[in-house]
């Protein structure tokens, strides 16, 4: 009998729950322009953000081309930002950028649309650096390297612009390690060609990193492993110059991880 009683309750309460939510919402669509707007200011302030989302959500629907239209749909990205919803985040301020790409606070939409990907791109445990996120599919982090990049480069007085720069640094090396993670993978099956392709790419692209040191090493490789002996010493000479203290380094002679044998500068 108690457990009929307390499953009974708890239906009431879910119940009574949906009714009111129901009731708000009637509540909400009779409401109009401007008291829904001041409605949402007031649940913003109060950290209400969910209650937000709802007023806001109502607000762009039944009024888009309203007095607070542009506004409200700044607020809509901001509103989705805090309850942890990345995509409609970013659908958001992709439709804000669309929609109102001179507006004044457009670096906004771009910086936010980057932030978003960056949550989303994230392991809770990266932090502990428990995890190695370079070693995941990092479309989430692509993303936000293209978005910060935009405040930076288009908007380089934003007040965004500074975080988007740093947050850019970091991002370069996530993603300059992922590709040595391919370029790794590339050496371990023996395709030699590919390894060298992506060492060369993470120099091109992304010099500055501290993978780039690494990316000389995956070429030094690369080319022993394709039997190139005299591109090998090249890539050797640049990979001594640029990081003599590189982990695969013993003086002038380099040793692989996968390709039997060793390669010295002063060898035959």
């Amino acid at each position: 009998m108690r457990a009929i009683s307390l499953s009974a309750l708890a239906l009431a309460a879910v119940l009574l729950v949906g009714c009111a939510g129901n009731q708000s919402r009637e509540e909400d669509s009779q409401l109009s322009e401007q008291q829904l707007y001041q409605n949402i200011q007031q649940a913003l302030d109060d950290g209400r953000y969910s209650r937000a989302v709802t007023l806001l959500e109502t607000l762009d629907s039944r009024f888009p081309f309203g007095e607070y239209a542009e506004q409200s749909q700044l607020e809509l990205i901001y509103g989705y930002y805090q309850v942890n919803n990345w995509e409609a985040t970013r659908a958001a301020a992709s439709r804000f950028i669309r929609l109102h790409p001179d507006n004044p606070q457009v670096d906004y939409a771009y910086y936010m649309r980057g932030l978003a990907a960056w949550q989303s791109g994230r392991f809770s445990l990266e932090t502990l650096e428990l995890i190695d996120i370079s070693k995941r599919d990092l479309g989430a982090t692509r993303d936000a390297y293209v978005d910060f990049g935009e405040v930076a480069r288009r908007f380089p007085d934003s007040p965004y612009a500074a975080d988007a720069r740093q947050r850019i640094i970091y991002l370069r090396n996530v993603l300059a390690r992922h590709e040595l993670q391919v370029a790794d993978f590339y050496l371990r099956k023996e395709a030699y060609v590919a390894a060298v392709n992506r060492g060369q790419w993470v120099i091109d692209y992304y010099p500055q990193t501290p993978a780039s040191r690494d990316a000389l090493a995956v070429i030094v490789e690369g080319y022993m492993g394709l039997n190139m002996p005299a591109e090998a010493r090249e890539a050797l000479a640049q990979l001594i110059n640029n990081d003599p203290d590189n982990a695969r380094l013993d003086g002038d002679t380099f040793d692989p991880r996968y390709v039997g044998g060793s390669l010295s500068l002063k060898g035959s």
